[in-house]
């Protein structure tokens, strides 16, 4: 294969089944890990990777006898619970495409995601039923409505109660090339969600690479998740670990507390995390056993060195924090640690499996060498088949490239490093600002629990730093205090020239990622007064 001297190649030796089925492939995979569990650490509900696949499949079966077809769409609105599960394979073994909803949605988001999708049933858990069953029956799309809970719907519990044999079972025939398995919704940080198209042959390039070669740890992987499973980050990487038959112990939302609690109770050897659990972590007295954890995996959102060393004295025995950088786009990561040994703090990783990356200028468009900023440009298996209702041609270049809008860089090993979101920088003095970079430092105020940062306009620089602070319980900080404290530890384009405001919590989203457009209204809002 011919190669450009300023792209990044990453691997390409998967093993790929032919059927190109997730479905199909993720039912073998639970089948032979069928003793494997998932364990609700907070009410100790468990179930096997062999019952998970017996409901998929009696799902599958109902869901086809409703009238569901190859080429349909069902959503899935509810919290993190093991129903969960054979919701997603059941849908997909029926070749219906499966969209997963955020049930903190308001009314007009729900309305908004769901116009674009249009599924055809709705799947949904009690607390999902009552803050959204009029939006839902709103909807002329939605002909059914399933629920986990007792009510006048269809119930899920009915649906999954007659066995299928496994060796009589045959799931629906797809193209995994072009057929859909999901619909996910991007993140919305810089404006409204759109639809993604995520095929089953990007899941399957996704899932696949781990087995050539298996990536082979000296301990047995028990994962505890808090992240929302709606999310690209939970819900691929959670079918991942099925796949792999990992013990997986997860929690429908991260309270301190019980986090700890229950990485004592279950031994808990695998972390996966979003930032703002690491942040926290590094602000609170630890008073569990937490020794058990050997790895902590980080990703959805930037995280500074400085957090992640603090990490590995939190969890003395674990290896250094392990990050991947994607997005909901590409399916999940984009680039990865893959020595869990020798990860660097700071860096992502390299090129994961079937993805060129290219590093752009952003103004000429041409390809950057090694340490040179620029716009991050990703093709390859893992790539989305595009946004539902919207021209390729609006978010991919000539060569077939993914524009991503994140700027990083590249060292003289491959290995990335996260700047910042480009439409996030701030153009101060015709210099380009990152916030996350701001942020990293302001989080090391012992004051601190957590900060975002944004631009302000100012007339003859452009734009100026304004930093939102939330204060850790009872301290206090004066807006001069935290200026100097970053004038000291930064240049001075990245001096906090906008000011600092005291809020009770930074807006984030779910996956962890700050919502600098609520930031932005609240600076607007101050402007005005």
């Amino acid at each position: 294969m011919l190669r450009n001297k300023n792209y990044i190649y990453g691997p390409t030796d998967i093993d790929v089944p032919s059927h190109l089925h997730l479905g199909h492939y993720m039912l073998d995979r639970l089948m032979e890990f069928e003793s494997g569990k998932i364990i609700n650490g907070q009410t100790d509900e468990t179930t096997t990777l062999g019952q998970l696949a017996q409901h998929s499949m009696n799902l599958a079966v109902s869901l086809t006898h409703m009238g569901i077809r190859k080429g349909d769409v069902i959503g899935l609105c509810s919290e993190n619970r093991i129903e969960f599960w054979s919701s997603v394979i059941g849908t997909v073994l029926s070749g219906a495409a499966l969209t997963a909803i955020n049930m903190n949605y308001t009314k007009g988001e729900i309305t908004h995601v769901l116009s674009i999708s249009k599924p055809k049933f709705i799947i949904c858990s009690e607390t999902a039923y009552k803050t959204h069953e009029k939006t839902f029956k709103s909807l002329r799309h939605i002909q059914k409505i399933i629920t986990y809970g007792d009510n006048k719907e269809v119930s899920y519990h009915e649906l999954i109660s007659k066995n299928v044999k496994f060796d009589d079972f045959v799931a629906t025939e797809v193209r995994g090339q072009d057929d859909l398995a999901f619909i996910l919704y991007s993140s919305g940080t810089t404006g409204l969600p759109k639809g993604v198209m995520l095929t089953h042959l990007n899941c399957l390039n996704t899932f696949c690479h781990l087995f050539s070669p298996r990536v082979e740890v000296p301990f047995e992987p028990i994962v505890l998740t808090v992240n929302p499973w709606f999310h690209a980050m939970g819900l691929m990487g959670g079918l991942m670990g099925f796949s792999h038959g990992r013990t997986t112990v997860f929690l429908p939302r991260f309270q301190m507390d019980l986090y700890l609690r229950t990485i004592e109770k279950y031994k808990v050897t695998v972390a996966q995390v979003v930032p703002p659990i690491l942040v926290a972590l590094t602000k609170t007295e630890i008073k569990y056993d937490v020794s058990s954890v050997m790895i902590v995996y980080c990703g959805a959102a930037p995280l500074g060195s400085e957090v992640s060393n603090a990490i590995q004295k939190i969890f003395p025995n674990a290896m250094p924090v392990l990050q991947a950088y994607g997005m909901t786009e590409c399916t999940l990561a984009i680039t990865r640690n893959v020595n869990i040994f020798q990860a660097i703090p700071g860096c992502v990783g390299e090129a994961t499996y079937t993805v060129v990356i290219k590093v752009i200028d952003t103004e000429t468009k041409q390809p950057l060498g090694p340490h040179k900023p620029g716009e991050v440009c990703v093709k390859g298996g893992v790539v989305m088949k595009g946004y539902v209702g919207k021209d390729r041609r609006e978010d991919f270049d000539e060569e077939g490239f993914f524009r991503t809008g994140d700027v990083a860089y590249y060292d003289d090993e491959g290995n990335f490093y996260i700047v910042d979101r480009l439409k996030e920088l701030i153009k101060y003095m015709g210099f380009q600002v990152a916030p996350a970079e701001i942020e990293a430092v302001l989080l090391q105020h012992p004051a601190v629990r957590d900060a975002g940062v944004v631009g302000v306009p100012e007339a003859q620089a452009g734009e100026v730093p304004r930093a939102f602070v939330a204060l850790q319980p009872g301290a206090e900080a004066a807006v001069e205090e935290l200026q100097a404290f970053v004038a000291e530890r930064l240049s001075k384009p990245k001096h906090l020239r906008g000011g600092v405001r005291f809020v009770p919590d930074i807006p984030k989203n779910p996956s962890g990622k700050i919502m600098r457009k609520e930031l932005r209204k609240l600076a607007q809002e101050k402007s005005k007064l």
